[in-house]
């Protein structure tokens, strides 16, 4: 008898269970996912396409040296590069000279050779871009690897740095208390809508390019992009040169060993 009401009491609540699970399932058909503000403002990365996209895809050197100049003049304050040496910059053309006197104007922290004791000095090419000290609000990430981190990588980076803008009204008419908080500053291409990031572009001519061209803020936000996918992934040429080499190599090696089985099977029967 006690072993009946067992089975009965476990069907109850195994029937309860379902039933509201499926009145659930129903409900959430129904009317999707509660709307919030970040679903209903929240825009994807523009469109961007640079050198580098695809299997043929090779960086422009010059477009990648003129995003590394955004960074130095605008970038460099707040972020750092850890994963990125001064004599890396030698694939951007940059001269033997030119290499030294950039991390030269770079003070690093390094074991003294004769004492063993940290201590200040001025970069070698060897060395990795120093630690960024911020003292503002928030944490800066490493922009070393940002580019792959990221889902879209120079997209989201390019769509982030021209998509600051003044909260709009009908966001505040559906949501009254999604207000920007003071501090922070509003972009729809990022996920909570909210960074505390300023805008760090913020008028064309901001930086002066070597090569003379014409700074816009469209244009050195596409730059610096490329030159994160450069950081990134800075063997991507060299890595999409052997991957074809490999992948011929590996089409001649299986019709070899086609024509080899019909060789020597020629006069078998299967």
């Amino acid at each position: 008898m006690i072993r009946i009401f067992s089975i009965l009491a476990g069907l109850f609540f195994a029937g309860a269970l379902a039933w509201s699970l499926l009145w659930d399932t129903i409900g959430f058909a129904q009317e999707g996912l509660p709307k919030t503000v970040e679903k209903a403002f929240y825009e994807h990365p523009k469109e961007l396409h640079l050198a580098s996209d695809g299997w043929f895809g090779k960086f422009d050197k010059k477009q990648v040296k003129r995003g590394f100049e955004v960074y130095q003049q605008v970038c460099a304050s707040c972020h750092s590069l850890k994963h990125v040496s001064f004599r890396d910059l030698a694939a951007l053309e940059y001269s033997e000279a030119e290499i030294k006197e950039l991390a030269a104007a770079a003070t690093v922290n390094a074991p003294d050779p004769l004492t063993g004791e940290m201590k200040d000095r001025p970069g070698l090419p060897a060395d990795h871009f120093p630690p960024v000290v911020y003292a503002g609000q928030g944490h800066p990430p490493d922009l070393s690897l940002l580019a792959k981190a990221r889902h879209d990588g120079a997209a989201y980076t390019y769509s982030l740095l021209t998509g600051y803008q003044a909260q709009p009204a009908e966001l505040l008419k559906q949501f009254p208390d999604a207000k920007t908080p003071e501090g922070l500053h509003y972009n729809p291409y990022f996920p909570n809508l909210n960074l505390a990031m300023p805008a760090p572009l913020t008028s064309d001519g901001q930086v002066t390019y070597s090569d003379g061209t014409n700074a816009t803020i469209d244009q050195m936000a596409k730059d610096v992009s490329a030159f994160l996918v450069w950081t990134a992934e800075p063997k991507l040429d060299k890595r999409h040169q052997v991957g074809f080499w490999w992948l011929g190599f590996l089409i001649y090696a299986t019709i070899l060993g086609y024509l080899a089985y019909r060789n020597v099977w020629a006069g078998k029967k299967h």
